[in-house]
């Protein structure tokens, strides 16, 4: 009688599961007054992508600020949240002055720029990130995620500019660099600017006639978080 052998046993690997992006592309904001807050955020530069309505009861508004990859949408029965209770929005920006100044010309309230600390109190806004300490003007040494100000839409929901010129380690990819807007750009080359000056300094002051390598190398470490060049 013939035999049957086993067949040799294998080592069967379950295949990793696959990371699935996840993009935070909308955020809710409640209004009393639809029509208001459309002027109010349409004076502020940001892009109009929708304003459409179902019969009476249904009307949905969605605003993307400048060079931002997420948008805020408002409208008539979009939410449940009353409002202005929307506190602690964040607009990420490289210049804290600059952008205060734009909004200031465009209408908005805003606060003075502060940074935290163990100071006095200033200002009567919500707590923020670093809590409710308020120290008038901005981070003495620019820290990155250290400068803020404030300022609220008509309906009282809360809104907070945070300047951020570097980004923390592993926040995003080394190897890819990438700017919102051609503000960003300009801005981060008058830091590689100002930086490679300082780097000619200490070669002697001897031109570098490799400083778009160096820029370049600047700009993509301290988008990243990554030791920068000296």
């Amino acid at each position: 009688m013939a035999t049957t052998e086993a067949p040799n046993e294998m080592t069967i690997e379950t295949p990793k599961a696959q990371s699935i992006d996840l993009k935070l592309e909308i955020v809710v904001i409640p209004v009393s007054d639809v029509d208001r807050a459309k002027r109010f955020y349409s004076d502020l530069g940001w892009r109009l992508d929708a304003d459409f309505a179902q019969g009476d009861d249904f009307r949905v508004i969605q605003f993307t600020p400048p060079g931002s990859p997420a948008s805020v949408i408002f409208g008539t029965n979009c939410t449940a949240a009353a409002p202005g209770s929307a506190q602690g929005l964040y607009l990420i920006v490289s210049d804290i002055q600059a952008a205060r100044d734009d909004l200031l010309r465009r209408g908005a309230d805003v606060s003075e720029v502060f940074h935290g600390g163990d100071g006095v109190y200033s200002g009567t806004d919500e707590p923020y990130l670093f809590g409710r300490i308020r120290v008038d003007g901005p981070d003495p040494n620019r820290g990155s995620y250290r400068s803020f100000a404030s300022f609220r839409d008509p309906d009282g929901n809360g809104w907070l500019l945070q300047e951020i010129t570097t980004r923390l380690p592993g926040r995003i990819d080394s190897h890819a660099t990438s700017f919102a807007s051609v503000s960003d750009l300009r801005n981060a080359m008058w830091r590689a600017a100002l930086a490679h000056g300082e780097h000619e300094k200490r070669m002697g002051g001897v031109h570098d006639e490799n400083w778009p390598d160096w820029y370049a190398a600047y700009m993509v470490a301290e988008q990243s978080g990554a030791p920068l060049p000296q």
